[in-house]
């Protein structure tokens, strides 16, 4: 992500913090324009290549549908979500970095987000509505507000705060109806769907469809866009699988690796965003 984007900063230490902030919202995973929920409904247009239309192939769309409908299932609905994130970041100069965020969001409302530097230092705020992307930086007192097409500008996908809120909790993300390869073992479920922006290879555990790993390639080939989501330590304390720990590596020209550990989170509890502006912000 482009810094210049964003009110010049002082520091690079500033810059990269903000990078952060955005990766947590914006590249835990990518999706294309059609929602999970829309693509699962579309069965009709399920494909499977290489494949005689046979009994056999009947099978493998009916395995296909069924997959589809176990990932649906396991869909995580919220009215409200927090967080308290510990997250590692290795940058393309090699270095590590470590920052804690607290996450709040309000289904289809709101997702605010605060970035704690070293020693605990408050360093950013980031609040995101349905028509709008608010930024405040109190290292460098700036303030930047944006309309929500911003998300789009940044990363070139058709991103929206419903689509940010599905990333952030772990639903399954980019996945679209066009499947044109299936597989399984004991162990995994693997589907490749190719998308108007990403082809994914999505592997699912094979006893309750949880998403282990996901490899999104563009589907633009003059491009060189590639991801890595992995998803691990999954609990049900809640009722439904949570991935406690994400590993995200995004490649293009350069290279960032982000591991998120979620210490703790909570569902449908009271939650606040505050967020004001002190009168000293330099506002862009």
């Amino acid at each position: 992500m482009r810094a210049d984007l964003v009110r010049p900063v002082k520091n690079k230490f500033m810059t990269r913090l903000f990078c952060l902030a955005a990766f947590i919202v914006l590249l835990a995973s990518c999706r294309s324009t059609r929602k999970i929920q829309t693509a699962i409904g579309k069965k009709d247009t399920v494909a499977i290549v290489n494949q005689p239309v046979d009994s056999k192939k009947n099978d493998t769309l009916q395995l296909i549908r069924s997959t589809l409908g176990q990932i649906r299932a396991n869909q995580i609905m919220f009215y409200t979500f927090s967080a308290k994130v510990n997250v590692d970041y290795k940058g393309s100069d090699g270095k590590n970095y470590n920052v804690n965020a607290n996450v709040r969001m309000l289904k289809d409302s709101a997702v605010w987000i605060n970035v704690n530097a070293i020693l605990g230092i408050d360093a950013l705020r980031v609040l995101i509505t349905r028509d709008s992307v608010k930024l405040l930086d109190k290292l460098n007192k700036t303030y930047t507000a944006r309309s929500v097409d911003y998300l789009k500008e940044v990363t070139a996908l058709p991103l929206d705060l419903p689509t940010v809120q599905d990333l952030i909790v772990g639903n399954a993300v980019f996945l679209d109806s066009n499947i044109v390869s299936y597989s399984a073992d004991n162990n995994v479920v693997s589907l490749l769907s190719v998308g108007q922006w990403f082809k994914n290879l999505i592997t699912l555990a094979a006893t309750d469809k949880t998403i282990q790993h996901s490899k999104l390639d563009d589907a633009d080939i003059s491009k060189n866009r590639t991801a890595e989501l992995t998803y691990t330590d999954y609990e049900r304390k809640k009722g439904f699988p949570f991935s406690t720990t994400r590993r995200i590596a995004v490649a293009e020209k350069k290279r960032l690796d982000i591991r998120l550990d979620f210490k703790q989170y909570d569902f449908n509890e009271q939650v606040t965003f505050p967020f004001t502006v002190p009168r000293n912000y330099d506002r862009d």
